[in-house]
């Protein structure tokens, strides 16, 4: 970690702030879920016995959603590390144009990945396949240097387990089925709940699970993680339980409103 970083640090000012901010080549990683452009209001409202308690929303609308990403893009490349890598959470609308943007900014041959985060959570439209996913680009700052911690990465269950039996005995089978399987490009999580003990309540809360997976494979331990987007602080929080340190910020007062109490009683610095 970079010695003039100040780790876990909230930031209440601008992505481009923050980011200018930073010396070159001094976080280890990059998660960060910009706005997704939707080029709407995002509202999100708690009530208990039918009274509404709180009332959150942020402005989504931007003029040119791309010229925006840019400087962000040219930015979080800059502040990597040679063995850094970014995941960039992105609504499907947008990824396709975007990951063009990004071959630019950080060159098509760093391109590792593009994670399918599928929910499978809410209404079902009849006149179109439901868009139940979010995708998540993955790039690495000098594909070959990047960290990936493969051995550190929580497994999940064999889809066809008996197959795992098929050239090998009971039981080198069973130890594997046992083990379970690290998982590929496609993530099956569910969203934020409403009963959840992590809600927070910020709109478009994103699951510690799903940060966490991210972190720990792409980080080393006791690395610095960037996010600049942070929100209801999701990726300080998964930090924080990978035995990592963070810098983070978001300009909306309620984002900052939300951390305060998400990190009340824990060495979190807000500035």
């Amino acid at each position: 970690m970079a010695a003039d970083v100040k780790s876990n640090v909230v930031h209440h000012c601008s992505a481009d702030s923050l980011l200018s901010s930073l010396p070159d080549e001094s976080v280890d990683m990059v998660y960060t879920d910009p706005p997704f452009g939707t080029q709407e209001d995002q509202t999100m409202t708690r009530r208990k016995s039918g009274k509404l308690v709180s009332k959150m929303q942020y402005s989504d609308r931007y003029e040119d959603y791309l010229e925006f990403l840019v400087p962000h893009l040219r930015g979080l490349r800059r502040v990597l590390k040679t063995t850094g890598t970014m995941y960039l959470h992105l609504d499907q609308r947008w990824s396709h144009y975007v990951k063009v943007l990004c071959d630019i900014e950080f060159g098509r041959d760093n391109f590792m990945n593009s994670i399918v985060w599928s929910y499978n959570y809410g209404g079902r439209s009849k006149t179109r396949w439901p868009e139940k996913h979010d995708d998540v680009l993955v790039y690495t700052k000098e594909i070959g240097r990047h960290i990936f911690n493969w051995d550190d990465i929580d497994r999940i269950p064999y889809a066809a387990p008996e197959l795992q039996r098929v050239g090998r005995t009971p039981e080198e089978a069973a130890r594997r089925v046992e083990l379970g399987q690290v998982p590929t490009d496609v993530w099956s999580m569910s969203i934020v709940g409403t009963a959840s003990k992590e809600r927070t309540g910020y709109p478009s809360q994103k699951p510690l699970k799903l940060v966490k997976r991210c972190i720990v494979a792409s980080s080393p331990p006791g690395g610095l993680v960037l996010d600049p987007f942070v929100g209801s602080g999701t990726t300080a929080a998964a930090a924080l339980q990978c035995g990592r340190s963070f810098v983070v910020s978001d300009q909306n007062q309620s984002a900052i409103d939300t951390m305060k109490k998400r990190f009340e009683g824990l060495e979190v610095e807000f500035v």
